[in-house]
This record gives C-alpha cells, structure tokens and sequence, in this order.
C-alpha cells in the first residue's frame, strides 16, 4: 500500500510539473534589418525568459499574414508592421477577418527619400523636387542610360509600391530610373557612391540603421495631405499603379507586432508577452546599427539587447 500510495503520488507531482501547453512560436521575418532585430528579440525573450522553443519563418508580408490568418502555426507572429503602409493586410486580416491581432505598443517611423550631405551639399540638394533637374539626375546615372538611379525598396514591400507612385506623381520618371532590390544591395550603393563621389538617392525611414552607418540628409517633400494621398495596393487591384495618386509625403507612421489569435489557445504565455511587447524607435536603429554595421548575428544583438533591458524584459512579462 505504501508503495502503490508514493508512485500515485509522483505521478501527481510529474503530471502537476509537466507544462499545461508547449510554448513554441514561429516567428516570421522579413527582409529589412529592423524586422530582422525585432524578430530576434521576441525570440531570445520566448527562450531565455518564457523557456519556449523559436523558428525564424523568412517571408514578405503577404506570406506571413496569410499564415497568421490560416492559423496553423506555420508562421505566428510579424515582428514589423508599418502602418498606414501595410493597412491592407490589417484591414483583411485584423479588422474584417478577425484571426490577426495587432498590437497596442506602436512606436514612431517616418518615411522619406535621403541622399548623402555630401552629395546633397555639393549640388543643393534640399527637397525631393531637385532629384528631376538634369544636372541632378546626371549625376546620380551610374550605368549611363540617362536615367539617375533611385532605389525605392525591396520586392515585396508595401512601401516600394508606394513610392514608384510616387516616383511618378512628383513628375520625376523622365529624369530618376525606380530601382528595386533588396536592402543589401541599396547599403552597398550608398557606400561605393561615397567611395566614388557620385550621386545616388534612396528611399530611407527612422528607425534605420543608415542614420548611424553614413552621413545622410532627408529630403523635404510636400507636406502629407490625404486629399494627394491615395494609394491602392496590388492585393486590392490589379490596376493599382494606373488607380493611385501620391504626391504628398507620408504621414508618420505607428509600427508594432501582430500575431495569429490562434496562439492565445497554442502558447497562451508567449501570446500574452506579445501583447505587452514595446519598443522605441532608438531601439530598432541601435539594433539595426549593431546587425547592419558592425556585422553582428541578429540572434546575438538580440541576446545583449535583452541582457541590458532586464527590467524593461521582465515588465513586458508581467514580472
């Protein structure tokens, strides 16, 4: 009877000391470095603080938030959402659909198109209106086809479709050939164009890395005004690019996290972090800074980010 009342009883203490959920997540990533630094930082806090197990899921924002939406656990979470610039996704998934939650803890962005002070200084260069003089686009046309070369985004990014409308709209396509590629590409350019001394314009925001890693100035545009602000995304209409009109900067943006509500019900304990989750814009370029410019692992700049945030971690947790 003893022995038949002590293996009950660790039974018991076996079953009460096994986890009621498997706190796992799959955390999507897209390609910019500040998603790359967030997402980073949401997992090294699921492992080392919650004792959850992470994958790092690659995708655009289309791919991560039809997972979110399917909620199946193929990707839970995106760690960068930009709004107004992905709205259509929000509108679909979080408003209409209701399987996606956005959070509460937005911190600033603002978007615009930079130049180096070097090159900007040199030639004038001030407001987004100089980028259509042909001295200007001269300068800036690295492959001789007549056009100045302007990067405008990655493939796949909401924001790139938004400034090829643009690129449009401020009436600069006779003079400023849109360029889109991956981020790694436009870092490499600004580089080789300082070594060189040439000209060469990009797309640029804060939070960003590029504010530590070169001497950049923002270009003025015409002040936001929704009335010339209209943008339809290819996920809307087909005929997006002929429908749109922007010719006014973009209003400051709120970014933040957003996750599949079927993660409350799969990692209860991971879902609640996300929902107190917040960080700075200081945060995310110091990040991107690290990654981007001193060449660390996203993983380890996310592991000494969390290290020296200790009581900022612990109140996201509720500790």
């Amino acid at each position: 009877m003893l022995l038949k009342n002590y293996l009950i009883g660790t039974a018991i203490t076996v079953a009460l000391s096994v986890p009621a959920y498997a706190e796992d997540v799959k955390i999507g990533v897209p390609s910019w470095t500040g998603a790359q630094a967030i997402a980073h930082v949401l997992g090294e806090i699921v492992m080392s603080r919650i004792g959850g197990t992470v994958e790092y899921v690659p995708g655009n924002n289309a791919t991560i938030f039809q997972a979110m939406d399917q909620g199946k656990g193929d990707i839970d979470v995106h760690p960068d959402v930009w709004l107004p610039n992905q709205e259509s996704f929000t509108k679909k998934y979080v408003d209409e659909a209701g399987t996606v939650t956005l959070s509460s803890n937005p911190y600033e962005g603002n978007q615009g198109f930079c130049v180096t002070k070097d090159f900007g200084e040199a030639n004038n260069i001030t407001d987004i209106a100089d980028l259509g003089r042909p001295d200007v686009a001269a300068l800036m046309d690295s492959d001789g086809n007549g056009l100045g070369e302007m990067w405008i985004g990655a493939p796949g990014w909401a924001s790139a479709n938004v400034n090829e409308v643009k690129t449009r709209d401020y009436g600069l396509l006779d003079f400023v050939e849109p360029i889109r590629a991956e981020e790694s590409v436009k870092t490499a350019r600004i580089k080789d164009s300082i070594a060189k001394g040439e000209g060469y314009a990009f797309y640029c925001y804060k939070p960003h890395a590029v504010w530590f890693m070169f001497d950049v100035q923002m270009l003025t545009e015409p002040t936001y005004d929704p009335a010339k602000y209209v943008m339809i995304q290819p996920s809307d209409d087909a005929d997006w690019y002929e429908k749109s009109n922007v010719a006014s900067k973009d209003a400051l943006k709120e970014v933040q996290i957003a996750w599949s509500n079927s993660l409350a019900d799969r990692s209860p304990a991971i879902a609640e972090f996300f929902s107190n989750f917040a960080v700075t814009a200081d945060d995310v370029s110091a990040l991107a800074f690290e990654i981007s410019a001193q060449g660390k692992d996203p993983a380890e700049a996310a592991k000494i980010w969390v290290e020296a945030n200790s009581d900022r971690v612990d109140a996201m947790l509720g500790l």
